[in-house]
C-alpha cells in the first residue's frame, strides 16, 4: 500500500484543491490578444516551412509519453519541510504556466478556425501539448495530496491583453527558455541521479522536444511577418522581451534557490546558462541579442535579487501596511531604475553575429 506524505501548509479552496498561488509580477500570466488582427496575418512568406512543422506536430511523438508509471508508486515523505513547499511551488507554477498556454493556444484555434487555418491547426496542435503537460503537472500535485482546480483558475485569474506581435514575442521566448530549462536539468539529473528526488524529471527529455517545436512554430510564424522583426521598433521590442524573460526567471529561481539545491543545482549558475543559451538560440530569429557577458548585467540582477530579499523581510515583519508601503517605496525604484540600465546595455547585433551556435 502506497503512504502518502501529510498535506503541507497550504490554504485550500476544498480538502485536496489548492488556493491559487496570489498573483504578483513575477507570477505566470494568462493572456488574450485582437483575435481579428491575428486572423489577417498573411503567412504566404514562410508558408513551406510552417507546414514542416505542423507535419511535425502531427506525427505527435509524445502521445504515449505522459503516462505516469511504477516509479510514482511510493512515499514522497523523504520530500518534507521546506523542500516540499518549495517542490509544490515549482509543480504549481510549471502548471499554472502550461495551462495558460494551454489557454491561449485553444482559445486562437478556435478563433481562428475557417478564417485562418494554417495558424488555427498551429495552436491547436499546441494547445493539445499544453493540455498534457497540465494535466502531468497537476497529477503529481496529487502526490502530495494538492491539486490545482484548473477550471477555478479560468475564471479566478486576470487576462493581459498583448497585440499579436507581442504574444509571439513572448510565447516564442517562453517556449524556448523552457526548453532549456528542462534539458538543463535533465542532463544534470540523468548524470546525478541520486539527486532525481521525484520521477517527473526523467520526462524531462521528451518534454523539452515539445517546447522546442512550439518555439520552432513562432520562430516561422515571426520570420513571415518581416514587420515584426525588421524595423527599429522590433528591435526596442525584442530587447524589452528578453530582459522581460531573463529578469523574471532570475529573480524567481534566485528567491527559490533552496529547490535547485534539493536536486543538486546552484540556482545562479543554471540561470546564467539557461539565459545564455536563451540568448543565442532568440538571436537566430531576433535582430538583436542581450550582452550577457557585460558585467553590468548580473551586477543590476543580483542588486534586484537583494531587493527582493529586503522586501520579502518586509512583509514578514509586524510594521503596519503603511508603513511597509513606504519602507518598499525605495526597493520598488531601485527595481525599476535597474531595468531601465538594464535596457540601456548596448545589445548585440545578430546580423553581425551569424557565428554565432546555440
Amino acid at each position: 500500500m502506497v503512504t502518502t506524505v501529510q498535506k503541507p501548509e497550504f490554504d485550500e479552496i476544498r480538502p485536496g484543491v489548492k488556493v491559487p498561488a496570489k498573483e504578483t509580477i513575477l507570477t505566470p500570466r494568462f493572456y488574450t490578444t485582437d483575435f481579428d488582427e491575428m486572423v489577417k496575418m498573411d503567412l504566404a512568406v514562410n508558408e513551406d516551412e510552417l507546414k514542416a512543422i505542423l507535419a511535425e506536430f502531427k506525427e505527435d511523438y509524445n502521445r504515449h509519453h505522459f503516462v505516469r508509471n511504477a516509479d510514482f508508486d511510493q512515499s514522497w515523505e523523504h520530500i518534507d519541510g521546506e523542500t516540499r513547499r518549495l517542490f509544490v511551488e515549482f509543480l504549481e507554477r510549471s502548471c499554472t504556466a502550461e495551462f495558460s498556454g494551454f489557454l491561449l493556444y485553444k482559445e486562437l484555434g478556435r478563433r481562428l478556425k475557417n478564417k485562418n487555418p494554417l495558424l488555427a491547426e498551429g495552436f491547436n496542435l499546441m494547445s493539445r501539448d499544453e493540455a498534457r503537460h497540465a494535466g502531468f503537472l497537476n497529477k503529481a500535485l496529487s502526490d502530495f495530496n494538492l491539486t490545482l482546480d484548473l477550471g477555478f483558475l479560468t475564471k479566478s485569474r486576470s487576462y493581459t491583453f498583448f497585440k499579436p506581435k507581442f504574444i509571439f514575442y513572448a510565447t516564442y521566448l517562453s517556449e524556448k527558455i523552457g526548453y532549456w530549462r528542462y534539458i538543463t536539468i535533465f542532463r544534470h539529473l540523468d548524470q546525478n541521479p541520486e539527486s532525481r528526488i521525484y520521477p517527473i524529471f526523467k520526462f524531462f527529455e521528451n518534454w523539452c522536444q515539445d517546447e522546442n517545436r512550439h518555439g520552432d512554430f513562432f520562430d516561422a510564424v515571426l520570420k513571415a511577418q518581416p514587420s515584426f522583426l525588421n524595423d527599429w521598433k522590433a528591435r526596442l521590442w525584442c530587447r524589452f522581451f528578453l530582459l522581460s524573460v531573463f529578469v523574471t526567471m532570475y529573480l524567481n529561481d534566485l528567491s527559490r534557490s533552496g529547490f535547485y539545491a534539493s536536486i543538486g543545482l546552484d540556482a545562479r549558475t543554471y540561470d546564467r546558462h539557461v539565459i545564455e543559451k536563451t540568448n543565442y538560440t532568440a538571436g537566430r530569429v531576433f535582430p538583436i541579442m542581450i550582452d550577457v557577458e557585460n558585467p553590468a548585467f548580473y551586477d543590476s540582477l543580483e542588486t534586484c535579487v537583494s531587493n527582493g530579499e529586503k522586501l520579502r523581510a518586509i512583509d514578514a515583519s509586524d510594521t503596519i501596511a503603511p508603513i511597509k508601503a513606504l519602507r518598499k517605496l525605495p526597493l520598488f525604484a531601485s527595481n525599476i531604475s535597474q531595468f531601465v540600465r538594464l535596457y540601456l546595455l548596448k545589445p548585440i547585433d545578430t546580423e553581425k553575429q551569424q557565428g554565432c551556435v546555440a
